[in-house]
């Protein structure tokens, strides 16, 4: 007998909308409704009624209401970023499962305000991640297989070419510092917005998540400390908010396995693709280099809009195994590829590395168990 699909409910949907539909696309969950809370700006609301109007589901102004009145099992959170723990641990006191969408907070307390909500609710969590791509996969099994013996390093490059607004150093005498959150409205069109929110985010809050995981997967441990170095060199918002556009981070890894991250916003001329994103990693018998992207193709064809990527990932079941994986937690217990208290300790890294960005010193984590 098939199991009736688990009821789900959407938690804001004001960033990118990709979670959401992901969770819709997968047969074993089925969306329902959007919520959220009624003191949100109006902008807020009109984006969640248009994705609301577009399923063709119900839109509510009361979160707490919501999750009650239409007996949901499941919340998908992708809101502002600093509002994704508070609406997850909503969900999770309601008694919920919670997929929510990175970075997941910008603030390491309520990082561990919702990893409680979700040890005492006994519900699972999923942190949305890029672990189930092709290449990531392949690269694991070829370090489960001994192929490159023992891993000794890893290192990604996750440099995203896409645009953040005006380049640095276009601001004219007089003119007025760019608005961190009017920024991140007029980017949602392109879906460069990933820092949605009210407070500026450097690219280790907004992209750190994605590459830490791959580390976190490949070599099965945490990070104990790092050394880090910051800089703004491509846009004009980051630099009249005081956040990084790029960074490099090394760090010392819990099983000895040396890391180390470069991570950049670095403009849409820079690159023919998405970015640059590749690994590299090194054991005692071989060495092995990872595109990201691959396996891909290119197209090209007359008026190709001048803003559309030419090369497509092919092959590519990524959403449909994460939510695969999600629906297999919820049966049977198992743990998520990333859960809420894994999200929270690779905040927690890239909080050491912003302090050590800062003092120039090796910050420890403050990791956190069970």
């Amino acid at each position: 007998m098939i199991p009736a699909p688990h009821r789900t409910v959407a938690l804001s949907v004001v960033k990118h909308d990709y979670l959401p539909l992901a969770v819709a696309a997968h047969p074993q969950f089925e969306l329902i409704g959007v919520a959220d809370q009624a003191e949100c700006p109006p902008w807020v609301h009109q984006r969640n009624q248009t994705f609301a109007d577009q399923l063709g589901i119900p839109y509510r102004k009361e979160v707490t209401e919501a999750l009650r009145d239409w007996n949901a099992s499941v919340a998908v959170v992708s809101s502002e970023a600093e509002r994704h723990c508070e609406l997850g641990r909503y969900a999770a006191q309601a008694g919920l499962h919670v997929i929510l969408d990175k970075p997941l907070s910008n603030r390491l307390s309520e990082c561990d305000s919702l990893v409680d909500a979700v040890q005492q609710s006994g519900v699972r969590s999923l942190v949305w991640n890029r672990n189930y791509l092709p290449a990531l996969l392949q690269a694991k099994k070829t370090i489960d297989d001994l192929e490159l013996g023992r891993l000794l390093a890893v290192h990604c490059d996750f440099f995203f070419s896409k645009d953040a607004g005006p380049r640095k150093g276009s601001r004219q005498p007089g003119d007025p510092p760019i608005n961190w959150l009017e920024r991140q409205r007029e980017a949602h069109a392109d879906g460069s917005d990933g820092g949605v929110g009210v407070e500026p985010l450097g690219e280790l809050h907004i992209e750190g998540l994605y590459p830490l995981a791959y580390l976190r997967m490949l070599t099965g441990a945490r990070v104990r400390q790092v050394f880090a170095q910051t800089a703004i060199r491509f846009h004009q918002a980051n630099e009249d908010n005081q956040v990084e556009d790029l960074a490099s981070v090394t760090l010392e890894l819990s099983n000895g396995v040396k890391g180390s991250v470069c991570v950049g916003r670095i403009g849409a001329d820079s690159h023919p693709d998405i970015g640059e994103i590749k690994l590299h990693l090194i054991g005692t018998r071989g060495a092995l280099a990872v595109a990201e992207a691959r396996p891909e193709i290119s197209v090209y064809y007359h008026g190709q809009p001048a803003g559309e990527f030419k090369n497509r990932r092919i092959g590519n079941q990524h959403d449909f195994l994460l939510m695969d994986e999600f629906a297999r937690a919820i049966a049977e217990g198992t743990p998520t590829s990333l859960d809420a208290l894994e999200a929270r300790n690779i905040m927690a890294t890239v909080q050491a590395a912003l302090e050590s960005s800062r003092n120039r010193q090796l910050t420890k984590v403050s990791n956190r168990d069970l």
